[in-house]
C-alpha cells in the first residue's frame, strides 16, 4: 500500500469502509447474476419489458421492443453489461466506470417502468410502490459508491497507477 493509499484508507473508519465495500460486494454480485441469469437463459428477452414503457422515450423503447435487429443489440449490451458491470464491482477492477455505467443502466431501467400512480404493467412488478422502487434505491446507493470509492483502497484498482489517490481523476487527493 502506498502512502497516499494508505493517507485515503485512513480517512475511511473501519466502520465506514466495511459498509461501503459490502456495499460495493452486495451491487456487484446483483448485476453479475442478473447477467449470468439472463445469459444462460435462451429464452430471455428485454421484449416484454420495452414493450411496457410509459414514460420518457417512450416511442424509442417500443420501437425497439419491435424491431428484431435492435432488440438483439439492446439485449447483448444488457447481458454483457450486467455481467461486466457485476464482475467490476466485486473484483473493484475498473469500479468508477462499471458504477457509471451501472446508473445508466438503473435510470434507463427506471424510465421505462417508473413507480407512478396510474401507470399499470402486464408485468408483474414486486410490490406496489409510489415514485421509489428498488432500482432507484439501487441506483441511489451506485451513487453513494461514486461519492465515496473504495476499490483503489479494498480492490483491484489499487494496482492501477491513474485510479491511486492524488492522480488525476483518481479516488480523491489524500490528505497530509
Amino acid at each position: 500500500m502506498t502512502r497516499e493509499t494508505a493517507a485515503t484508507a485512513r480517512s475511511y473508519t473501519p466502520w465506514q469502509a466495511t459498509a461501503l465495500v459490502t456495499l460495493r460486494l452486495l451491487i456487484g454480485w446483483h448485476f453479475l447474476y442478473e447477467g449470468l441469469g439472463k445469459l444462460v437463459n435462451p429464452y430471455w428477452s428485454s421484449a416484454s419489458y420495452l414493450g411496457e414503457a410509459r414514460w420518457l422515450f417512450q416511442n424509442q423503447f417500443l420501437n425497439i421492443a419491435s424491431s428484431e435487429a435492435a432488440l438483439r443489440v439492446v439485449d447483448f449490451l444488457n447481458v454483457w453489461g450486467l455481467t461486466l458491470i457485476g464482475l467490476a464491482l466485486l473484483l473493484g477492477l475498473f469500479a468508477r466506470a462499471a458504477a457509471i455505467g451501472a446508473v445508466v443502466l438503473l435510470a434507463l431501467y427506471y424510465i421505462v417502468a417508473p413507480p407512478f400512480v396510474g401507470f399499470t404493467y402486464a408485468v408483474p412488478m414486486e410490490g406496489s410502490y409510489l415514485v421509489v422502487n428498488k432500482v432507484l434505491i439501487e441506483l441511489a446507493a451506485v451513487l453513494v459508491l461514486l461519492a465515496f470509492p473504495t476499490s483503489g483502497i479494498f480492490g483491484l484498482d489499487r494496482f492501477l497507477p491513474w485510479t491511486r489517490p492524488g492522480a488525476v481523476g483518481g479516488l480523491r487527493r489524500a490528505q497530509a
